[in-house]
């Protein structure tokens, strides 16, 4: 039960819930919704781990695609999540916040882990990904899909599968991408040439995605570039192309303004380079450092510059003799795109609308010219009546983006600008105009005073009727809660694999699901009730806050988290990702687990 203190908490909590949104309701709605938050981003990594990819892809540059791809998105709460499958979802991690390169290395790490087995569904990865980004989506973060396979499907004889039955199957998923507004970006690996390269570029032309192909790690910048240009606001700058030497060569890096976040240098080589860095003021800057990190596989390095000054920095590589390196720089900028509200939402046909727009660094109208210099902005119309779109190209104004707009008909609109330049570009909320007749007034002149006595009046209506309902939100409330206490369940479910420690060999993971619980239930259970691991029992597992679990043990079973030994006597809160190992003396055998929560 709750105590006194935290029911009367509710209470008032409740009370100014109602309150605000009495008054939100009241409040006028401004014609210029708030710019989004630059550069975030759900992405659901989807990877094609059957046999077949032994020849489509023997390299693994569909792994160095996705480790590239997390190391060139910023550390400030980008969500990724990774799905690998044949035609079963062979491993799979929920979307994770990404807040650090140690969640980075997390990801990275789970990529260089996957195996690969027989044989393949192409509709079993993209089903699963839109689930992962159903269940863990963010307000205000764009989703995505990006899916790295040669989009052949080969199944399993005994399953009675057959290809009009994964055609089904992808054709729902492909549409619920497309009705949820999440594109799907396919990377074809084409090794041996044997590449199904309509379907693939089918699935990503109905979601409003791309196709691309590849067989050689070189063309990953490219390619991550249009898709970054695409959802996260970025575009990559080729910075030069060497041939090594031997020796440490100079490349200028120029960092235009001090509204860059991050400048993400990469640097593709099949061969080991040597890089070394000088700030604009001539200091070596130490590679890696706590605002220069490093990130490195098989074929590319990425240096990251955190907050770097405005200048030229000079990269000095050094590769082997002979060996082509290619360097490409990416920024992203700290600046969002603000279009000023027109002085009506209704006009009529003819009328000219002034357009202004800028960019805002946290809130204030950025005046670096010469940023604004190298920059091209248009008005984007849609006719929200036909249907079609025009641009209309805006006046840079050395601070600004102007221009006027003339209303060609009696329908709705909605206006919008992008501005850009070779290193980024930015588009603001669209804004929506009428110009029907018996829309309203073609100014706001008076239009706000009149009205506004009125609409006080009803405000206190909506209060009222608000603590009105007060009485039955509360009691539901508590009827709710208790009833949620009585018959509490799990969300999410544990990853199990089984390693013997006499060969060193894993099992598959098992996926658990957890919904099918309810009040408790131990490990002992999640193992089929394997008489081998009846020891397990004493591990027990109840639902916690925040979709989490916690677990509890006995003394005699030894329990590990990040390689050391916890105390769970008392209860060990389990969050998203979080990795146990349960080492079983008795069978020389170790439990390893991972819970994903669904709604993290």
């Amino acid at each position: 039960m709750l105590s006194r203190d935290r029911k009367w908490f509710l209470v008032i909590g409740i009370i100014c819930a109602m309150i605000m949104t009495s008054i939100s309701a009241w409040q006028p709605q401004t014609a210029n919704a708030a710019s989004p938050s630059a550069s975030k981003v759900d992405a659901v990594l989807v990877v094609d781990v059957s046999n077949s990819m032994n020849t489509s892809d023997p390299g693994k540059i569909g792994n160095e695609a996705m480790k590239m791809f997390i190391d060139m998105l910023s550390t400030q709460n980008d969500k990724v999540g990774i799905v690998a499958y044949t035609d079963v979802v062979q491993r799979e991690k929920a979307l994770l916040n990404i807040t650090s390169e140690a969640d980075k290395q997390e990801l990275k790490a789970f990529i260089d882990g996957l195996n690969r087995g027989a044989y393949t569904d192409t509709s079993v990865g993209v089903k699963e990904a839109i689930r992962i980004l159903q269940d863990g989506k963010t307000a205000g973060h764009a989703p995505m899909i990006v899916m790295l396979a040669d989009g052949n499907n080969d199944f399993n004889k005994t399953t009675g599968r057959t290809e009009s039955q994964s055609e089904q199957d992808m054709a729902k998923a492909v549409a619920e991408a497309k009705n949820s507004g999440v594109p799907i970006y396919t990377i074809g690996l084409n090794a041996d040439g044997k590449l199904n390269k309509n379907k693939l570029a089918d699935i990503a032309q109905q979601t409003s995605g791309k196709s691309f192909i590849t067989s050689s790690a070189d063309d990953l910048p490219n390619i991550l570039s249009e898709i970054f240009a695409s959802n996260l606001k970025l575009k990559v700058v080729p910075l030069q192309s060497i041939t090594a030497n031997g020796n440490y060569q100079d490349v200028t890096v120029t960092v235009p303004n001090d509204s860059v976040l991050e400048a993400n240098i990469s640097i593709m080589s099949s061969k080991p380079v040597d890089a070394r860095l000088i700030d604009p003021s001539g200091n070596t800057k130490p590679i890696p450092s706590s605002d220069v990190l490093l990130s490195k596989s098989k074929s590319y390095s990425l240096i990251k510059l955190l907050k770097p000054v405005a200048g030229d920095w000079k990269l000095q590589v050094k590769g082997v003799r002979q060996d082509q390196i290619d360097i490409n720089l990416v920024f992203n900028y700290d600046l969002e795109l603000k279009l000023d509200a027109p002085p009506a939402q209704s006009y009529k046909k003819g009328d000219s609308v002034q357009i202004r727009s800028y960019l805002t660094s946290n809130n204030q109208q950025f005046q670096d010219q010469e940023l604004y210099a190298n920059m091209n902005a248009v008005l984007k119309v849609k006719d929200l009546d036909s249907g079609t779109t025009n641009e209309v190209s805006l006046t840079n104004a050395g601070d600004a983006f102007t221009g006027s707009y003339t209303i060609p008909d009696e329908h709705d609109y909605e206006l919008s600008v992008r501005a850009e330049e070779k290193s980024f570009y930015r588009e603001t909320q669209p804004i929506t105009i009428s110009a029907k007749a018996g829309a309203g007034s073609g100014t706001n002149t008076g239009t706000t005073q009149t009205a506004a006595p009125a609409e006080k009046s009803n405000l206190l209506p909506l209060i009222l009727a608000g603590l009105g309902l007060l009485v039955l939100l509360i009691a539901a409330f508590f009827i709710w809660k208790a009833v949620k206490k009585a018959n509490r369940g799990f969300v999410g479910q544990i990853v199990l694999e089984i390693r013997d420690e006499n060969t060193g060999e894993k099992t598959y993971p098992q996926y658990k699901k957890l919904n099918t619980f309810r009040g408790k239930f131990n490990l002992h259970q999640l193992l089929q009730l394997a008489p081998e691991f009846s020891g397990t029992d004493k591990v027990v597992f109840t639902p916690a806050n925040q979709d989490r679990i916690m677990v509890r043990s006995t003394p005699e079973i030894t329990i590990e988290k990040s390689g050391r030994a916890v105390d769970t006597g008392s209860g060990l809160e389990l969050k998203n990702g979080d990795r146990l190992t349960i080492p079983l003396a008795s069978v020389d055998k170790t439990i390893l687990l991972e819970f994903i929560s669904v709604n993290s």
